[in-house]
């Protein structure tokens, strides 16, 4: 089987991490029961995913000239990433993230985007000819919106794939013209609520999401639904994928794990539906353990989920 081309154009944050019981009220303190500074931001992780079940990746992001940003090169290198199109910024600093993890797995992040939101255009261009010879592309919305057009551009013209992860839902919403050029749009069901207006508690809500992110000129759209699986349309078909029954210790980058599993079953031409059954074999291992790109599975991992769980067929 050709190795699968996976481009992502993305952040690299560091995350710092507090575990407790639960997560605090507004203006109260509560004692936590550890803590950990690892490698996060949603380009980082999906990098790391996609590396580690096996495809090319080409990771195009930026640092700042910190000691975070040396922490986040090392950890990169660490996990096999090619540092090249790893970008330093003079004057702004390393983007970090402060997350809360209670003891069911749920979690509370916030981000400080640093030399993400410094990631331009320009960036791109020594890497334009190889973004553009891509199977697909991975898309998040922690770098400026102009950047992931730039790159979307490329990919869609040279009749690649583009997944675009739209979280965090930027204020404004998404940028009209990367809804018409993404291939697939993949949000949670909050980010689902985001983009359409629609009550996540509206009986056959991912059903009706999905329709509108389609009426907003995305291919396809990809509703996450957590423990209730996934939620997939097109044009022509529907498809509901139930998850994988896990132990859950953090979710914090289930999601990434997700989508860069997604995108490498999709440049692999699996089908739609074994595609979307790989992914959630990847975001299901990935919620059974700590961290975030550290939480990535390997593809022999991945596939002997698929081999062993019940009700389940390997692919």
């Amino acid at each position: 089987m050709t190795r699968a081309r996976i481009c992502v154009v993305g952040s690299i944050n560091v995350d710092i991490v507090v575990r407790s019981e639960r997560l605090p009220g507004a203006g109260e303190t509560i004692a936590g029961t550890s803590s950990a500074i690892v490698l996060g931001g949603k380009g980082a992780n999906q990098a790391v995913a996609a590396a580690r079940l096996g495809a090319d990746v080409l990771f195009i992001g930026k640092v700042g000239r910190d000691s975070f940003g040396e922490f986040a090169l090392s950890e990169l290198a660490r996990f096999g990433i090619d540092a090249r199109g790893i970008l330093t910024a003079a004057d702004v600093e390393t983007g970090i993230a402060a997350i809360g993890i209670d003891s069911t797995g749920q979690n509370a992040i916030t981000i400080v985007g640093g030399a993400n939101a410094a990631l331009t255009p320009q960036d791109l261009a020594p890497f334009a000819a190889e973004i553009a010879a891509c199977d697909v592309l991975l898309l998040q919305c922690e770098v400026p919106a102009e950047t992931n057009i730039a790159a979307a551009r490329l990919v869609r013209n040279a009749g690649g794939v583009v997944v675009v992860d739209p979280a965090p839902v930027p204020s404004a919403g998404i940028a009209p013209e990367l809804w018409s050029l993404a291939s697939v749009i993949t949000p949670n069901e909050t980010e689902s609520a985001l983009l359409t207006g629609l009550d996540m508690r509206t009986p056959d809500f991912a059903a009706t999401a999905a329709t509108r992110i389609l009426e907003r000129g995305a291919a396809a759209a990809l509703i996450k639904l957590g423990s209730a699986g996934v939620y997939y349309k097109a044009e022509a078909t529907a498809r509901h994928v139930p998850a994988f029954s896990v132990d859950v210790v953090d979710t914090v980058a289930a999601g990434d794990c997700f989508n860069a599993a997604f995108a490498v079953a999709t440049a692999e031409r699996i089908g739609t539906e074994s595609a979307l059954v790989f992914a959630a074999a990847a975001g299901a291992i990935a919620v059974s353990r700590a961290g975030a790109a550290a939480a990535a599975p390997s593809r022999s991992e991945v596939e002997y989920l698929l081999r062993t769980a019940s009700g389940r067929v390997s692919i």
